[in-house]
């Protein structure tokens, strides 16, 4: 981690978390070596919520960590109301860090009449007061665009990349599969970086209720290991289908990567019932204790807490996130 300086334009750090991860915002707090700051919230019997904060913040460069995964709504709005709570506090800066962000698949009119909602919500954080925001491997990279602020929209695959690169050697022929077209250019780049040929599922969605249909694999998988990978899985549905393409096309051994672990209804179940040797993800959205036991050793659990964390620090002294990277 980068060395303390005093000379910070915005004052010392000031962490502050919602209620949906916090042990996310614990190991956050733990690498950057400040604590937690204090602040209760309470929800009435009619549903509002309360935000008040332990001490002052009145100068001081405020980051708000809450991922808006289920409940999306009441973790939203705790986030907006927390953020609003710092700027009438008179906070020098304030940053909402939001692993997970919602409604990030509402980012264009594909119908008649639909909204743009993750455009709403880029709006909503705005006029709350974020002055910056910092989001993990948001569905559509045009989002980032639907802001005026500044922020860093950052990646999770270069820790998943590094843990993939030390199973690699184990591996027979490996080959990366990319569960969506769209996806594609991502998964390139994951490929590129393991050294390892891509393929991909070609699928068609199905009306507006989660389901799609995959449909053929164009590129190799016969006799070989598949890391297959995605942004995220909701339902489990796209995955399941991917899972049962590359095997019935003869795929060996299979390991599923995805960053965010959304997990509706029964999607756990249905991917404990493939056969996948590994599942590797992230803890951007807190997995229930129930679903982690029913994975038992095939799941992986990567923390993004250190990048996070340095992407904090630098974000607090000025100094280039892009360096991270070699970008």
């Amino acid at each position: 981690m980068l060395n303390h300086r005093h000379d910070l334009m915005y004052g010392d750090i000031k962490l502050f978390s919602g209620t949906s991860c916090e042990p996310l915002s614990q190991k956050i707090a733990d690498y950057l070596g400040v604590p937690l700051c204090g602040r209760t919230i309470t929800q009435f019997p009619n549903e509002n919520l309360f935000v008040q904060l332990k001490s002052s913040v009145r100068g001081q460069d405020c980051y708000v960590i809450q991922t808006t995964s289920r409940p999306v709504h009441r973790n939203l709005m705790e986030l907006l109301i927390l953020i609003q709570t710092l700027r009438l506090d008179s906070a020098a800066r304030i940053t909402a860090v939001i692993p997970y962000l919602c409604y990030a698949r509402s980012d264009k009119k594909d119908q008649p009449r639909v909204p743009i909602t993750a455009r709403l919500i880029a709006d909503f954080l705005e006029v709350a007061g974020a002055d910056r925001y910092m989001m993990v491997d948001v569905h559509a990279g045009q989002i980032q665009g639907f802001f005026s602020i500044p922020g860093d929209a950052l990646t999770a695959y270069h820790k998943m990349i590094k843990y993939l690169t030390t199973l690699k050697p184990k591996m027979q022929d490996p080959v990366v599969v990319s569960t969506d077209l769209g996806f594609a250019k991502r998964a390139r780049n994951i490929a590129a970086k393991l050294d390892i040929p891509l393929a991909f599922i070609e699928k068609r969605r199905v009306a507006n209720d989660s389901k799609a249909e995959a449909l053929a694999i164009i590129g190799d998988v016969k006799n070989k290991d598949v890391i297959l990978v995605d942004d995220e899985i909701d339902t489990g549905g796209s995955m399941v289908n991917a899972i049962n393409l590359v095997t019935k096309m003869g795929a060996k051994d299979v390991y599923v990567n995805f960053v965010h672990s959304v997990f509706s209804n029964d999607a756990a179940q249905r991917l404990v019932a493939t056969d996948v040797k590994e599942f590797i993800t992230t803890d951007t959205i807190p997995i229930p204790e129930a679903s982690i036991k029913l994975f038992g050793n095939r799941l992986t659990i990567l923390s993004i807490s250190d990048l996070l964390g340095e992407v904090i620090a630098r974000t607090n002294r000025g100094i280039s996130v892009g360096a991270m990277f070699n970008e």
